[in-house]
């Protein structure tokens, strides 16, 4: 390899790691604690997931949602989960008197609320506020997503500043020599743990890219289809004035149409539109399904609950079944726990990358002197 070519690439390797350590180090740290989101969450708030007695028969969702709007003085109800497993509660989520968002747990046999907490101040939600936006909005997520694609970059300068020059050396590329210097052993732990972890890194790094730039989103839908117009996820809603009709059983009616049209085993998501101008959504996760977040989507009036567009998962184009899976590739549970574990485990070698690189720095400074 050209000596020049390759000292270039050490120095914007170095520079641009400078630049982003910070960031990636809080984005690495958030990364890793959110790989297992669900499962701490319902550790640590047991009583906000499970049930303490399964019911002989569950009350209907309108009677629990009615509750929950009288108890609290809801103005909005935004969505209504309901799982299959006769074990998990019932979350309903809305906008108290101040317009900021709430979510209950409730237990759907007795209609017992379990559980409130704001959503803004939820530790996960926290969590992933400062993932993606660093808790700044939309310039975060500029700022996050420049670090990713800088990130990218290092990953590859990364593996060409690895490259041995020679088959001979290759073996001492892939071993860290434990027994060494403080100095040794920090360049080994951070060339070789990197070369292992290279490409796992490189998959997590590009697909969140996902959120930060629509550009990229873009780019699978036009690699996949062969335009860069993804389908509309929104439906408008036909009916324009509220008929007054009969809604004692609204809710319930929306869930039993939607186990009818798409009958297999799954969670089921209500997203009731803030506007006056959508459609009600109503998305249904497939857990019959070995990979996660295959699931079909059915739209409803929102006035009448009559069903207006059906869309199952075998028919959404390649690009939407490809951006289906770019999260759980992204947060590690495309196969599971042992993909998790992966995903944890290089997360939290990257929170190192940035310590590591600083000091790798910082002692070729002191060298020079």
């Amino acid at each position: 390899m050209n000596k020049t070519f390759k000292k270039n690439i050490g120095l914007l390797h170095l520079w641009l790691g400078l630049a982003s350590g910070l960031i990636v180090f809080i984005v690495a740290l958030t990364g890793s604690i959110l790989v297992f989101e669900d499962e701490i969450d319902e550790f640590v708030n047991p009583e906000f997931y499970k049930v303490s007695e399964i019911g002989a028969k569950k009350i209907p969702t309108d009677v629990l949602i009615r509750d929950i709007e009288l108890k609290y003085a809801l103005k909005k109800i935004n969505r209504v989960y309901a799982y299959n497993d006769p074990e998990r509660t019932m979350i309903v989520t809305g906008k108290d008197s101040d317009k900021k968002n709430q979510i209950f747990s409730v237990d759907p046999y007795t209609g017992k609320t379990l559980g409130q907490i704001p959503e803004r101040s939820r530790f996960f939600s926290v969590v992933l506020d400062i993932h993606r936006h660093l808790v700044l909005g939309d310039i975060g997520a500029f700022i996050t997503g420049c670090s990713c694609l800088i990130f990218v970059f290092m990953l590859i300068s990364g593996m060409i500043l690895w490259w041995p020059k020679k088959v001979k050396n290759l073996k001492q590329r892939l071993t860290v020599k434990w027994n060494a210097s403080f100095k040794r052993v920090n360049w080994d732990f951070h060339s070789v743990f990197g070369f292992y972890s290279f490409l796992v890194l490189l998959i997590i790094s590009l697909t969140g890219l996902t959120w930060s730039f629509k550009w990229f989103e873009s780019g699978i839908y036009l690699l996949a289809d062969g335009t860069t117009k993804k389908p509309s996820a929104k439906v408008e809603n036909p009916t324009k004035v509220d008929p007054k009709v009969d809604k004692t059983y609204f809710y319930q009616n929306i869930f039993s149409k939607t186990d009818s049209v798409f009958p297999y085993k799954g969670d089921t998501q209500i997203r009731i539109p803030s506007d006056t101008i959508n459609s009600i959504t109503v998305i249904k996760l497939n857990l019959e399904e070995s990979i996660p977040n295959i699931s079909s989507t059915a739209y409803f009036d929102k006035y009448t609950g009559k069903i207006l567009e059906a869309r199952p998962y075998e028919k959404l184009s390649r690009g939407d079944k490809i951006r289906r899976l770019i999260y759980p590739i992204h947060t590690g549970s495309i196969y599971g726990y042992p993909t998790k574990i992966l995903a944890f485990l290089v997360c939290l070698f990257a929170v190192t990358l940035p310590v590591t690189g600083l000091l790798i720095w910082l002692g070729r400074k002191k060298s020079k002197k």
